[in-house]
């Protein structure tokens, strides 16, 4: 959304009336929907509004949230959470099995990530919650992780389960929500946690890079999140500001079309692959070196980072061989030919990220060195997808949050399609398949062994590695702006919250 040069007069002229009664100052990119967690639950999270059965800690790792434990059964149809008995709600209630149902049933009802589960039935038994299951699905904790599962009073909803007001149970109430921008929130007191040092914080979505730095350079804010390159470099000459960047489980990614004739056999994705020279667009161009991703999972992810060693990925005579092998000749003018038929593709690419449409030049600059003719199309948010949908996609350039829920077996069970009438997803692998790679997801959605994860998550990203039908060119970064006036702030890598209640304000 944009706004005029009055409009924002007006914004700031509030966000520094909260100022004034020394509240943090947040603003970050992502607009405030509604109050249901289904639209904007991923701002109430990360203002710490509202809590999870399930959490994780500063590691990433899975961890108690409003459920202080939880098993499952030896068939892995029943899972059984214990709640926290101290925990309340905003509004002085408990957090009990019934409230806990209610927001889950609500949850359920509306298009999210529970429909990845097989869930038969949500019950409350005394200070459980009990959740059973139609098969074994090992990754149902982490879906309790996510922002669209948060736990409400059942004074929030409706009759008809619509969230009317946030009340949730975390360490910050709401005190103001004024859709889509702003949210005022002040420390709760009786805290199942302890009360947290910051007493007030806001929050602003401001969609413009610019002046979210802006506001970052002038004071009219503590923390800015998401920074442009430009602004990254003028931010850091300023003495009073602090610039962090921290790696994301987040892939800038190709995504390959494995059933176009030129793309159909391994070795022109590899090729395609070792032309890219990664190191090039993660320094000269996005100015982080350390974001050249020589594999799809970054080391935060665990078990499913290889460790590929980042100087093997770029090989420009190797990635000519594999195609001389394929029967592709280069022509006079450079560029490669099989059968009368030039190595041609088109690239598609969004809007919604600057950094898309840069990276897509600089791609089609080290692909025609390769001698592949790439044309680049910018769409809308769902182009690709749509395109996947119609088959019409040849290359998609796009990111793919593997921390979306803090498990990446669930995205992976969507994006690699182990259904074979469904041959990948939306923003997954495209007309690829693989027997071993499907039977080593359903072994892992079915087991909650670690013993499982650490031998089959390795096996499932080699066989991605090799076989290329997702092609990772970096792995993005979170970045912030933070006045010196904080102290105690950090990023959280899976972006599910901004951790206020660690800040305080420095003396």
């Amino acid at each position: 959304m944009k706004y005029s040069s009055a409009a924002w007069l007006i914004i700031l002229a509030t966000f520094n009336t909260w100022a004034a009664e020394r509240s943090l100052d947040i603003v970050a990119p992502w607009e405030v929907k509604s109050a249901d967690p289904s639209t904007s639950g991923y701002v109430f999270s990360r203002m710490q509004v509202a809590e999870n059965l399930v959490t994780t800690d500063n590691l990433g790792q899975l961890a108690p949230g409003l459920a202080s434990a939880w098993a499952v059964s030896d068939d892995g149809l029943e899972w059984r959470f214990t709640l926290r008995q101290s925990a309340r709600f905003h509004n002085g209630t408990p957090v009990n099995a019934d409230a806990v149902v209610n927001s889950l049933e609500a949850a359920i009802a509306k298009p999210g990530i529970l429909d990845t589960a097989p869930i038969a039935s949500v019950e409350a038994d005394g200070d459980d919650v009990v959740i059973r299951l139609e098969s074994a699905f090992a990754p149902l904790p982490a879906l309790l992780a996510h922002s669209t599962t948060l736990i409400l009073a059942e004074a929030a909803y409706a009759e008809n389960g619509d969230v009317t007001q946030m009340i949730g149970s975390g360490p910050y109430q709401v005190e103001e929500l004024s859709p889509p921008q702003r949210m005022t929130v002040t420390r709760f007191d009786d805290y199942w946690g302890g009360a947290p040092d910051i007493e007030a914080a806001s929050y602003l979505a401001v969609s413009r890079g610019e002046t979210r730095a802006l506001m970052a350079e002038s004071g009219d804010a503590d923390i800015v999140f998401t920074l442009d390159l430009a602004s990254q470099a003028r931010l850091k000459r300023n003495a009073n500001l602090s610039i962090y960047s921290e790696p994301l489980p987040r892939t800038l990614m190709l995504k390959l079309n494995a059933g176009h004739p030129f793309l159909e056999d391994k070795r022109a994705r590899q090729a395609l692959s070792l032309a890219i020279d990664r190191a090039d667009i993660a320094t000269e161009l996005l100015r982080m070196p350390e974001a050249a991703a020589a594999e799809l999972f970054p080391a935060s992810l665990g078990a499913w980072h290889i460790g590929v060693d980042p100087s093997s990925g770029h090989d420009i005579e190797k990635a000519q061989a594999l195609l001389v092998e394929l029967g592709w000749k280069r022509r006079e003018d450079g560029l490669l030919a099989r059968n009368g038929q030039p190595f041609k593709l088109t690239l598609l690419t969004l809007a919604d990220r600057p950094e898309l449409p840069l990276v897509a030049t600089a791609l089609q600059r080290q692909w025609h060195e390769l001698g592949v003719e790439l044309g680049i199309t910018v769409g809308h948010a769902n182009a690709i997808a749509s395109s996947h949908h119609d088959g019409s996609l040849e290359v998609g350039l796009m990111g793919r949050n593997y921390g979306l829920v803090p498990n990446p077996l669930v995205t992976l069970l969507d994006d690699l399609g182990s259904d074979p009438d469904n041959m990948g997803g939306d923003w997954g692998t495209m007309n690829w398949r693989d027997d071993e790679v499907a039977e080593w997801l359903d072994t892992l959605r079915q087991s909650t062994g670690e013993q499982e994860l650490n031998d089959l998550a390795p096996l499932v990203a080699e066989r991605l590695h090799q076989q290329m039908p997702l092609i990772p060119v970096v792995w993005y970064q979170q970045t912030a702006a933070v006045s010196d006036e904080v102290e105690g702030f950090s990023i959280d890598p899976l972006e599910r919250s901004y951790r206020i209640d660690q800040m305080e304000w420095a003396e």
